[in-house]
């Protein structure tokens, strides 16, 4: 079994929460590490994919757009993390995912979307 590791999209990506998750050992990337800023969120999911990262994003209804496709064609994704943006202060969004983390392994997000808001209100 494997920790999660992270890639925030472009819209979660702030440099607070990113280097928040790194000191608590956590491996996060964002898309303007990758190179991949102004990529469609289809192609996110896929580079996410491919590098076995769970794709964090407040654009929720194009990834549950996305998730729902996946799954309709049986086609795998390493997980998808989801918040209303503007929803939750970073220190929120950072205790939200280290529990998150602390709950699941990366193998057990395979396919999955959860929403942040789970693992913030019940921490």
């Amino acid at each position: 079994m494997s920790q999660i590791c992270f890639y925030l999209d472009e819209d979660a990506g702030k440099k607070s929460l990113t280097n928040g998750l790194r000191n608590a050992g956590i491996d996060v990337m964002t898309t303007a590490e990758a190179d991949r800023l102004g990529s469609s969120d289809d192609n996110q999911l896929i580079w996410a994919t491919e590098q076995k990262r769970v794709i964090y994003s407040f654009n929720v209804g194009d990834f549950c757009r996305l998730h729902k496709a996946y799954l309709e064609q049986q086609q795998e994704h390493s997980g998808i993390v989801l918040a209303a943006e503007q929803s939750y202060a970073i220190g929120e969004q950072l205790r939200g995912l280290l529990k998150l983390v602390e709950s699941l392994e990366a193998e057990n997000m395979a396919n999955q979307l959860v929403f942040l808001k789970k693992y913030i209100d019940n921490f």
